[in-house]
């Protein structure tokens, strides 16, 4: 920011508001160098440096899940900075699992210019809130391999999954497949 005071505030989003627009100033680009992997049953970090950004088909794709997620009766949930989208996450409503017991955390954002500042830890914590009062025993998150996205989750007490989602599994095979109990 340009050192101007900043007005700050989470919220729950409605489908309405949700469009593209919501997000022109919402930076994803994350500059990735390791990754853990699973070789051999074990768990290793490797190198795998990339560049993830969104292009405009992903923001695209995004809103259309983002409407999706409270249209049948999920969780949107955002932090506005001098009201411009800085970070987001969602949660879906129907729970699953052999026992039903996971809600699925399907995504948490922080924009580039506002990581390391405790907004992702806030927006995890109000998924799983609501995930609880919704029914959850457990958050059930694909999480991105990269270490430092890895260290966040484990930060929040998040663990490898003791179920996998298979759905998860075949749309991002690199991701980590995690569990965190409510």
């Amino acid at each position: 920011m340009d050192g101007k005071t900043m007005e700050t505030h989470y919220r729950e989003l409605t489908e309405k508001e949700i469009c593209r627009g919501l997000f022109r100033q919402f930076i994803r680009r994350q500059i990735v160098v390791e990754c853990w992997r699973r070789e051999n049953e074990k768990w290793v970090i490797r190198d795998d440096p990339f560049i993830d950004d969104w292009s405009e088909s992903d923001y695209e794709f995004l809103v259309t899940c983002l409407k999706n997620t409270i249209a049948t009766g999920g969780f949107v949930y955002g932090f506005f900075c001098n009201g411009i989208l800085k970070g987001f996450t969602s949660v879906e409503k129907a729970l699953f699992g052999t026992a039903e017991k996971y809600l699925d955390l399907t995504s948490l954002h922080v924009s580039q210019d506002m990581r390391g500042k405790g907004i992702g830890k806030i927006l995890f914590h109000e998924a799983g809130r609501w995930a609880k009062e919704h029914g959850a025993e457990k958050l059930y998150i694909s999480a991105h391999s990269a270490v430092e996205t890895q260290a966040f989750y484990k930060a929040m007490g998040c663990v490898e999954a003791k179920e996998y989602n298979q759905q998860h599994v075949e749309a991002e095979p690199y991701d980590c497949q995690l569990e965190c109990q409510l």
